[in-house]
């Protein structure tokens, strides 16, 4: 089973993380959506989203994919979250794969360092922050184990590519169909 854990904080985009999840459910994956602070999490929208998991009740690398969505003051929140900082470098250094669409590919990914020599894309506006990237300005970007995407507009075409990294691309584009996109 292919396990996921999707992180969100008040101020996460919700439909960037909504489509992503549920895009990665229809492959089949064990998507867990986990709040750096309680179960309840208000989005960039004022949405009330409900967690699985709090940051307390589990390790986050222990899954195939950590994806962290964008939204403000979201991304900023869990750029400066220490647990999940921690959790990316122990994916990408176990080999695992990294998400990040929207601002959070700058604020969480570039910021703390986790993009350098690294193809990557970004909501526009927050290039700065990508510290070290080849930034492309790209729909959506793979490059290794880091995988992202320039925001809402994209979230459907991100939800499928990593369908295609963690399931293959025939399961990806078998989705593609389904839905219509």
């Amino acid at each position: 089973m292919i396990r996921v854990n999707a992180v969100m904080a008040d101020g996460t985009e919700e439909a960037e993380l909504l489509n992503v999840v549920d895009i990665l459910k229809r492959a089949g994956a064990d998507v867990k959506l986990v709040s750096i602070a309680g179960k309840t999490v208000t989005s960039s929208h004022g949405i009330l989203l409900t967690a699985d998991l709090t940051l307390q009740d589990t390790d986050l690398s222990d899954c195939d994919l950590l994806f962290v969505p964008g939204g403000m003051p979201g991304s900023k929140s869990l750029g400066e979250n220490n647990t999940l900082v921690s959790a990316i470098g122990d994916m990408l250094e176990c080999g695992k794969k990294v998400a990040a669409i929207c601002a959070a590919p700058a604020l969480v990914l570039g910021a703390n360092g986790f993009l350098r020599g690294v193809k990557a894309t970004c909501f526009p506006g927050f290039e700065q922050y990508m510290t070290g990237a080849v930034v492309t300005g790209g729909r959506v970007e793979a490059d290794g184990n880091i995988i992202t995407a320039r925001g809402l507009g994209c979230a459907i075409e991100l939800g499928l590519e990593l369908v295609a990294a963690l399931f293959g691309r025939a399961q990806s584009d078998e989705i593609k169909a389904k839905i219509q996109f």
